[in-house]
């Protein structure tokens, strides 16, 4: 297990939220597309239950331009 292993869908949400990224709407099945006004970058995450697998988590904070260590420091 990795540094990003163990993080569920409400954890990633408020720390997307400290990041400026908001819902912008809902993709297809349980996800959703998140935008973030200031940097104009998208990202998908999917909102289900369970921990979010560490390269699915990568995926998403290469796609909204936030390192890893960022997003672990973020409380």
């Amino acid at each position: 297990m990795g540094r990003l292993a163990g993080f569920g869908y409400s954890e990633i949400a408020h720390r997307l939220r400290m990041f400026g990224f908001e819902v912008d709407r809902r993709a297809r099945g349980s996800h959703e597309i998140w935008y973030n006004a200031l940097t104009h970058k998208r990202t998908v995450v999917p909102h289900h239950g369970g921990d979010t697998p560490e390269w699915t988590l990568h995926a998403i904070l290469k796609r909204a331009g936030i390192s890893a260590n960022e997003f672990l420091d973020a409380k």
